[in-house]
């Protein structure tokens, strides 16, 4: 395989000149096949690649613009393949793209001019990942950017390589914990975890039989439907925290599904990064780490020296419980060890809520062994979890003393049956799995219609309702939402989903930015034209495949009064401007910033992509969710009007 390194000498060989021709730009020795060789830097790169006859029908350009100037491969349909650029005119390759299905999903940077690959990123439909190789060996070695769910594939794919380093790179360090200002006890505990990064994951190897050198992650999985903010003033950290509890990865290895236990993730700058090593949930071992130290409420009573004006024997036990904490379970700790540890500890909570001389003490110590029962059920290291659960439910219910703590139980136990079924179930099962655990959302919004896990289930059954054409169940989902909980995020989506079902026949106003003019952009002054505004992503295949459809509208109709505005709902770090330029489209766009978490996007609760807006010449919606043979059959009757 040619390096990069090589690559760039072959295009330095006084090659980036204006108008020089392809032929002698590349001389008898570089052809298609011989770019063709050239490869990401990072494994797992998935991109298309020709093969065969298909090789010899591939294009090789010359392209220029301003300072920047390459090689364009295209292929046998004219898709772009490859762009090889020198971007700031020193007449090396410092950047090297690669394209799926003719959009940039992947490319590698040489920032330093060093003829090494020392930055590499994932764009588009591939995610929002930009990792930075430090010593240029082929392992990242940190992230500017990388997401939640990228963090849980990074750490999924160290695991079946068994690269410690890869590993380190998606787990916080030293200098995360100063940024955000960690405490100290809970940074030392988790920085101990990186520590022995090294010989964990030796000993998860040893004995996985989930995780090999086949296996693949497949999906991001948490008991939370988004992450919790953990405020400065809980006493975790100087700053706000954003933070991921109980996050598993499932992973397949080709013969078999499984799951693997990620633990507690927190949110540093633009990066995500885990607390504790990464272990499939298998075999007679397991380890619970310092998982969950963030979002565990701060109790005055098992603080050092907060425990002042308690009673003996309630100090007594705080003493235990400190005791037994500090000897929590470690990498190497065995499966009954691991659940006399989680028996020991839920006993000593209940004994201490029992003791608790307020509804509000009582009702902490609570919940704290609900979630140890909870996390250690799913785990398989709680003798009879559900049962435990249950009978908790049970009592709850016949003291009928605290609502609140008892919806919060009922919802646990629903996300532990939910995951043990789902870990258990065969894939031609999962389906009914899912629609169990909707049920299961219906039925706990009708008992605790108040409770605060309620909006999220609310704003869940809506979405669902909408997606299965239900639009009068939809609406009454949202309805409930948005009334109950008007000051939640949930809420605002939901109102924006009730505005845009009921569009039809009225007024819509999109303002904004268009991209690169950086010009305002405003639907009325549009008035007199048919216009379609099209919500989408660079990341979303359907959009994709419908462009060419519209782009064949737009230009049969154009000249008679329709028009299109685009509303790209991209994250940071997509080359939109490269997708708009592969792909030739030319009507504006509106780039908001937070894709799906964007104003325009939470203004008309946005829940897929692409959603499609007809508007006639009077500005008024004639389909808030126009198809493309919606577009084919209406904006030449709309024209006619």
């Amino acid at each position: 395989m040619l390096t990069c390194s090589s690559l760039a000498r072959v295009i330095a060989f006084g090659v980036f000149l204006a108008g020089i021709s392809t032929s002698s730009v590349f001389g008898q020795n570089v052809k298609p096949d011989v770019v063709l060789t050239y490869k990401p830097a990072q494994p797992g790169v998935d991109i298309d690649t020709p093969t065969g006859a298909e090789i010899a029908q591939c294009e090789l350009k010359v392209e220029s613009e301003g300072k920047k100037s390459g090689w364009v491969l295209y292929g046998p349909t004219g898709q772009v393949l490859r762009r090889f650029m020198d971007t700031n005119g020193d007449q090396k390759v410092d950047e090297f793209k690669y394209f799926k299905f003719g959009l940039e999903v992947y490319r590698d940077l040489d920032t330093d001019g060093d003829n090494k690959i020392n930055e590499s990123r994932w764009v588009n439909t591939h995610g929002t990942r930009w990792g930075v190789d430090t010593d240029q060996n082929g392992t990242i070695d940190y992230w500017k950017i990388i997401s939640a769910e990228e963090a849980t594939r990074e750490a999924v794919f160290a695991m079946a390589s068994g690269n410690v380093a890869r590993l380190e790179a998606v787990f916080l360090t030293p200098q995360d914990a100063q940024a955000v200002g960690l405490d100290k006890s809970i940074g030392n505990k988790f920085l101990a975890n990186r520590n022995s990064l090294g010989t964990q994951l030796q000993s998860v190897l040893a004995d996985s039989k989930i995780i090999n050198k086949s296996t693949e992650w497949v999906r991001f999985d948490s008991s939370m439907l988004m992450p919790n903010l953990v405020p400065s003033d809980a006493g975790k950290a100087q700053k706000d925290l954003l933070v991921y509890e109980n996050v598993m990865a499932i992973v397949s290895n080709g013969d078999e599904n499984g799951f693997v236990q990620i633990g507690e993730m927190v949110q540093v700058g633009s990066t995500w990064k885990l607390t504790q090593c990464p272990r499939p949930i298998e075999g007679g071992r397991f380890d619970l780490g310092e998982g969950g130290l963030l979002l565990q409420p701060t109790i005055p009573g098992i603080t050092p020296g907060a425990s002042e004006g308690i009673s003996p024997e309630m100090r007594e036990l705080v003493d235990q419980l400190r005791e037994l904490d500090a000897k929590s379970p470690t990498a190497e700790t065995a499966r009954e060890d691991m659940i006399r540890f989680n028996v020991e500890r839920a006993t000593l909570l209940q004994k201490l809520a029992n003791l608790s001389t307020t509804t509000e003490d009582q009702a902490l110590w609570q919940r704290q062994r609900l979630e140890l029962i909870a996390a250690a059920t799913q785990m398989q290291t709680f003798p009879n979890g559900l049962a435990e659960l249950k009978a908790s439910i049970d009592k709850l219910r016949a003291d009928k003393s605290d609502t609140e703590l008892l919806a919060f139980a009922v919802f646990q136990n629903m996300l532990v049956s939910y995951n043990v079924q789902l870990q258990s179930a065969d894939p031609e099962q999962r389906e009914e799995v899912q629609s169990q655990w909707l049920k299961s959302l219906e039925a706990f919004v009708e008992e605790f219609p108040k409770a605060p896990e309620a909006g999220d289930a609310l704003l869940q059954l809506a979405i669902t309702e909408e997606f299965n054409g239900d639009l009068k169940d939809a609406r009454v989902w949202y309805t409930r939402l948005v009334n109950d909980y008007p000051n939640s995020s949930a809420a605002q989506r939901g109102q924006g989903a009730l505005r845009r079902l009921s569009l039809e026949g009225q007024p819509v106003a999109i303002s904004g930015t268009t991209f690169g003019s950086q010009r305002p952009i405003d639907l009325a002054s549009y008035r007199g034209k048919v216009t379609a505004v099209i919500f989408w992503a660079t990341w979303c295949k359907p959009c994709t495949e419908d462009l060419p459809q519209i782009q064949q509208l737009y230009t049969e109709y154009q000249r008679q009064g329709f028009e299109i505005v685009g509303v790209n709902l991209d994250t940071p770090g997509a080359d939109v401007e490269g997708y708009l330029r592969n792909y030739r489209v030319v009507w504006p766009q509106i780039v908001e910033e937070g894709g799906l978490e964007g104003r325009l996007a939470i203004d008309y609760g946005i829940i897929s992509l692409p959603t499609m807006f007809l508007i006639d010449k009077s500005g008024r919606v004639v389909s808030n969710s126009a198809s493309v043979e919606d577009l084919k059959t209406k904006v030449p009757e709309l024209l006619r009007q």
